[in-house]
């Protein structure tokens, strides 16, 4: 018989460790948009590159900020799931990409929605708290696994 970490009828995931996970994914969060933004800025800027190029570019370097601070921060104490989970996790990201686009799109384009209030609160609003919905459980389900760590409660 093997000793249980928490005691029976008390799942692993308490109500302090979501809100300490949702805080160390809010806070590794921030972190990737300030490194997008940035990156962004700079290549639209002083590089003189393209909308479309930066911000390819700035996606890229805000999602490896973000990789690497959930990876080595948020979920440490979780193994990577299946063999390329940082291919899994881009992947995860622009999914939230375009569900922010599809926000955008279907408010601009199918509601006739077309004021820059309008598109900031559908594309920057509603369609990144859905994104952030999606990246948040992709991230926790599909890229970092609670499966084989030691002191989980397994019911």
């Amino acid at each position: 018989m093997s000793a249980r970490p928490f005691p029976r009828g008390r799942p692993a995931t308490s109500t302090r460790a979501w809100r300490h996970e949702l805080a160390g994914f809010a806070a590794v969060g921030l972190l990737a948009y300030a490194a997008d933004l940035a990156v962004f800025t700079c290549l639209r800027g002083p590089a003189g590159l393209g909308p479309i190029t930066a911000k390819a570019l700035s996606f890229v370097a805000g999602c490896s900020v973000a990789y690497a601070g959930n990876a080595f921060g948020t979920y440490r104490g979780r193994g990577p799931r299946g063999p390329r989970p940082c291919a899994v996790f881009f992947a995860v990201n622009a999914a939230g990409a375009l569900v922010q686009l599809l926000c955008l799109a279907v408010s601009h384009y199918g509601l006739g929605l077309t004021s820059q209030r309008a598109d900031t609160v559908s594309g920057a609003g509603i369609g990144m708290a859905l994104a952030t919905v999606l990246r948040f459980w992709g991230t926790r389900t599909l890229v970092f696994s609670a499966e084989g760590r030691v002191g989980t409660w397994t019911g």
